[in-house]
């Protein structure tokens, strides 16, 4: 009896070796194979430092280069280096020549392409999900941080200096730098902890980011209106998102456009006939202000693409592409202080070189235009001059992105370099 239990414990230790052994064996095989399918070029030599800029707006530009970056959504612009994203490529680019320094290349798609605390961050399709992240480094293309998200095929990255954000439309989660998950939030696949999640089954229409703040606009069964639910992003592991306030509400088709430190602007479309407003709301949901707005019909219509509403801050104003216009909002209470029609894009800041005049301006604020870019007085809106730009037959919108002399353009998959 008594050698009949030595060897069964003898067995169960056996069994548990092999088990181990042959975890361990599957876990250098997926490590291997995924090298094998991976291809990493980093830049030779240390990284360049980044073109000077210029002394002032250029009064003309020509095209220097172009390349395919359909997995970008706006000119991704991280230290000294342009990144573009193709097919299986993140690619990290001279900004003056086009020249690739680094590349990344998977055996998966590209999702999206973006930045976060100095890093490129790309993100392949994984089967169902967006789940391969990788951070390089912008200068070289080294490997950081990775990670295994569960990011919707339609994810964008937003980055607000803290946190990136990946949205979705029934999935959103937030990383710091260590590519580390501190905010989960609706249709989570395989929970560690059930009844974590409020709304697991609200569908998101918008969502935006700012100042460690997070908003996101539902749309839940059995609600008549949207549901504008706010967070407050914290830099701790949390599978339960830490909810600011959750308010109905009293109408659907509503767009989030921005978040402050301390308000909401969520864009509420015209009903009988009256105007648009944007309506301005406190930490609680509650609206402490609102603003009509003359925005055509197709403005309103459906969701932003992405779930994203265009917007960059720049010069202490939110600028708020809206489809037809250029809208700049105070940064602080979100009050709309002047427009743009027939803008493409919400704009960019091109900075510029210190002048000799303490007087002098610093940088330049440029807004895509039909036939050009509008150099444009941030206070005011007035455009002070056009520079000409010929995109050929290209007439969708234009994001852009500056860094030195350069002036990057994303029309629709493909990136464009101004000179």
């Amino acid at each position: 009896m008594l050698r009949a239990e030595r060897r069964r414990r003898g067995d169960l230790a056996a069994a548990m070796a092999i088990v181990a052994v042959l975890a361990v064996l599957a876990c250098l095989i997926a490590f291997y194979s995924q090298a094998a399918r991976t291809t990493s070029t980093t830049a030779p030599g240390p990284a360049p430092a980044a073109p000077d800029p210029p002394v002032d707006a250029p009064a003309t530009v020509t095209e220097a280069w172009r390349a395919p970056s359909a997995a970008t959504v706006a000119p991704v612009v991280v230290g000294p280096t342009l990144v573009t994203g193709d097919g299986p490529d993140t690619v990290g680019r001279d900004p003056v020549t086009g020249v690739q320094r680094w590349a990344y290349r998977r055996d998966l798609q590209l999702c999206v392409v973006g930045s976060g605390w100095g890093l490129a961050l790309a993100v392949y399709r994984n089967g169902a999900y967006c789940s391969e992240v990788t951070a390089l480094q912008a200068g070289s293309g080294e490997r950081g941080p990775t990670r295994t998200a569960d990011a919707p095929d339609d994810a964008q990255l937003l980055d607000d200096g803290w946190m990136v954000t990946a949205t979705g439309r029934n999935h959103l989660e937030s990383w710091r730098s260590d590519l580390v998950e501190t905010l989960e939030y609706g249709e989570v696949r395989s929970p560690a902890q059930p009844k974590t999640q409020p709304r697991a089954h609200c569908s998101h229409a918008s969502v935006a980011i700012s100042y460690a703040r997070l908003g996101v606009l539902e749309r839940c069964p059995g609600e008549r209106g949207d549901r504008l639910t706010t967070f407050r992003q914290k830099d701790t592991e949390a599978e339960h998102p830490d909810e600011e306030a959750s308010t109905p509400l009293s109408v659907a088709g509503t767009r989030l456009v921005a978040l402050s430190k301390h308000r909401t602007a969520v864009l509420f479309p015209g009903t009988a006939g009256g105007a648009a407003k944007l309506s301005v709301r406190d930490e609680d949901g509650r609206e402490v202000a609102g603003y009509p707005l003359d925005l055509p019909p197709a403005d309103l219509a459906g969701d932003p693409p992405g779930g994203v509403t265009p917007t960059v801050t720049a010069h202490g104003i939110v600028l708020w592409w809206t489809g037809s216009r250029t809208i700049a909002l105070s940064e602080t209470e979100l009050r709309p202080l002047w427009t743009l029609p027939g803008a493409l894009g919400p704009g960019a800041l091109l900075p510029l070189l210190a002048p000799a005049d303490p007087a002098g301006p610093t940088e330049r604020l440029l807004i895509p235009v039909p036939g050009g870019l509008a150099v444009t007085d941030p206070a005011t809106g007035q455009v002070i001059r056009t520079i000409p730009v010929d995109r050929g037959g290209y007439q969708g919108p234009v994001l852009l992105g500056a860094l030195g002399p350069m002036i990057f353009e994303q029309r629709g998959p493909e990136l464009v370099a101004l000179r």
